[in-house]
């Protein structure tokens, strides 16, 4: 085992534990009425199935450093054609014949140059569909008990954000901001962090994270954090 947990309900291995367990029943899902959801939601709701989805995979990964969980994050260089400049998990489209979560630690490894046998892959989230793209992407969630040793490609990655999983839980560092799309404007839910915003598709897959924690700290009698 790495480094002594700090003594707070979502910081340490019984967190991990319960979610072995809680990955095996059925999830919070997306709602279009869901604190993570767009508004309006037309053309962008993420749990209404694509006709010819396109298949992809993500990793959201838990790790410790400081003694608290952490996410990487990537931050897509500018010059990709589609994401752009855009806060994502590691992780892409899948190859042919390609088992999601075989994917996505693939992704993993090759976008943040880590091993992926150190991961042990705890269960599916919901899938999501998004529209815009047409891609299905199958998150999977994962946890390394050791502080992985990142090296990103520069070519797929231009950053990497780790960011505390207590952070992203604090109602504080959640909001909105507009957005237009196909010249349609509308309110899109997302997380900050430093002068980041964490927004769209990677939003709503983080936000089942956050709903399964907050179950969790309901269950150990601890409120949300920020509240």
């Amino acid at each position: 085992m790495p480094e002594k947990f700090l003594p707070d309900a979502i910081h340490g291995t019984d967190f991990i534990r319960w979610l072995r367990t809680r990955l095996k029943s059925p999830l919070p899902g997306f709602s279009p009425e869901g604190r993570f959801s767009p508004r309006p939601v037309r053309g962008r709701n993420y749990a209404e199935p694509l006709a010819q989805p396109k298949p992809a995979a993500v990793l959201l990964l838990l790790y410790p450093r400081e003694a608290t969980w952490h996410i990487p994050f990537v931050v897509r260089p500018w010059t990709m054609p589609t994401h752009a400049g855009q806060i994502g998990l590691p992780g892409g489209a899948l190859l042919p014949n390609e088992a999601p979560e075989v994917g996505a630690l693939r992704e993993y490894r090759e976008e943040l140059g880590a091993d992926p046998e150190q991961v042990e892959l705890l269960g599916s989230l919901t899938p999501i569909h998004v529209h815009s793209s047409g891609y299905r992407i199958d998150p999977w969630l994962g946890v390394a008990f050791q502080t992985p040793a990142f090296s990103i490609d520069t070519h797929e990655v231009a950053g990497l954000l780790e960011i505390p999983l207590a952070h992203l839980m604090d109602r504080r560092n959640f909001g909105s901001q507009q957005r237009t799309h196909r010249g349609e404007t509308y309110e899109s839910p997302a997380f900050s962090f430093e002068n980041h915003q964490i927004w769209g598709a990677t939003c709503a897959i983080l936000g089942e994270l956050i709903l399964l924690a907050e179950e969790y700290l309901t269950q150990t009698g601890r409120p949300s954090l920020g509240e």
